[in-house]
């Protein structure tokens, strides 16, 4: 067995440098670095049939909130053949994109760029389900629907998976159903009670859609219910953007707990906020809906309140709604459709229950080291890497495509045993550093 290919060239039992669970942007990413990399064999499996990146929630007209340059590849290797640029190049439409003048990248443009980057790397299988992984003391034991292969490495990718609050749990399906379905569910609302209760992006989205339709095809009424104070913009300023940069994750995964916490707690806006032109167009909208076009009880905004209880009424659903600032001012609205735009968690991960004994884990989370490598029992040059799941440990952009491409780096560079150059310094300096003289008096 050498590290520069597999041992046997039988794909039923071939061994892997490094063989990927899941294929999302992270993954996607690490192999896209790694496509025709001497020294590193590698396989990436989803168990999907085809690639997908919240196809349900792909509402027209939905812009990335982040720079095109954060791509699977560009930040880490511009020269990457999966760049953005290259597909669209590739597909021979770079110069209509620049001509098209988009403030923002369309999400749907990117999700196909995703796709493209999946469909033309051979490394990366669809359809093939992981359903556990050992270790045999030498290399992991990978067992899929289809085959087992053994590796020196995993990386594990899933992702997240939607989540709702306590209220709404055991009672999704029909009218009441997570944003990541919205395009999956009959969305013929005319004439219906809408009820969206989330007050981040997604949440925005669902309800300028459903307030932007021709007259014979708005719902009775649309309400949209936050736990936040008000509708918030995501801060998408200069100097918050540098929590967004490699020395910055660094410099939290060094905190101690409580302070990650905090800072979480804090910034979450900087990811997690709403666009100021989807904030711009709902108002608009609501603007000339109400004074225009004399629509006064088409639309309810009800921020800072949390549903605390739904149930089922005689023609629809009764949302228990109490304020945060006097959680004893109770309200009820009532829908026939409830659309949660409650975010996602991560996703699980059973595979992996053979090695859960020897695996450390932080509260919900593996704990990982200042590679993303998880750490465990076993020996230092057998590792599972995880990607986009320890957000308490590594910040806001731990789940966020801003370090998609540099985690990436740093997971390739552990696998080859080098250490690639960092980019420069970011202009703040998040940690008081001693100067020579002071350390010399000290």
């Amino acid at each position: 067995m050498t590290a520069e290919g597999p041992r046997s060239r039988d794909p039923e039992t071939a061994h892997y440098r490094c063989v990927g669970v899941g294929v999302g942007p992270a993954n996607l990413s690490l192999a896209s670095l790694l496509h025709g990399k001497p020294g590193v064999s590698n396989l990436f499996l989803d168990r999907e049939d085809r690639f997908g990146w919240h196809d349900g929630q792909q509402i027209p007209g939905a812009s990335l909130q982040v720079s095109l340059l954060k791509d699977l590849v560009t930040l880490s290797d511009p020269t990457n053949r999966f760049s953005f640029l290259s597909y669209l190049h590739e597909r021979g439409r770079i110069y209509h994109f620049i001509n098209a003048q988009f403030d923002a990248v369309p999400r749907q443009e990117f999700r196909n760029y995703l796709q493209w980057a999946s469909e033309a790397n051979d490394n990366v299988c669809f359809g093939e389900e992981v359903r556990h992984i050992d270790f045999d003391g030498a290399a992991f034991v990978i067992h899929t629907s289809r085959r087992t292969v053994t590796s020196d490495n995993v990386v594990v990718g899933v992702g997240t998976k939607p989540w709702v609050p306590e209220p709404a749990r055991g009672k999704l399906g029909g009218s009441q159903f997570h944003v990541s379905d919205f395009l999956r569910r009959d969305r013929s609302f005319a004439g219906k009670r809408v009820a969206v209760v989330g007050g981040g992006q997604s949440g925005a989205e669902v309800f300028l859609d459903l307030l932007s339709r021709p007259a014979d095809q708005l719902p009775r009424r649309v309400t949209w219910v936050s736990r936040r104070h008000n509708y918030f913009p995501i801060d998408d300023t200069p100097f918050t953007n540098e929590y967004y940069v490699p020395s910055y994750s660094d410099y939290f995964f060094d905190l101690d707990r409580p302070a990650r916490v905090a800072l979480n707690a804090q910034n979450v806006l900087t990811s997690d906020g709403i666009s100021e032109s989807t904030l711009r167009e709902i108002y608009q909208r609501c603007y000339a809906l109400r004074f225009v076009d004399g629509a006064e009880d088409l639309f309810a905004l009800l921020p800072n309140r949390v549903v605390t209880g739904v149930a089922a009424d005689r023609v629809g659903w009764d949302l228990t709604v109490e304020g945060n600032d006097d959680p004893g001012q109770v309200e009820h609205v009532e829908a026939d459709y409830v659309v949660w735009a409650t975010g996602y968690r991560s996703a699980p991960t059973e595979f992996l229950s053979p090695l859960a004994h020897r695996l450390e884990r932080a509260g919900d989370e593996y704990t990982v080291d200042k590679d993303f490598a998880i750490r465990w029992d076993g020996p230092r040059d057998r590792s599972i890497f995880l990607q986009n799941g320890v957000r308490e440990q590594r910040g806001l952009a731990d789940p966020n495509l801003s370090l998609v491409a540099w985690r990436s780096q740093r997971i390739m560079d552990r696998l080859l045993g080098v250490r690639s150059n960092e980019q420069l310094e970011p202009f703040i300096d998040w940690a008081g550093k001693h100067t020579t003289a002071e350390l010399h008096r000290a």
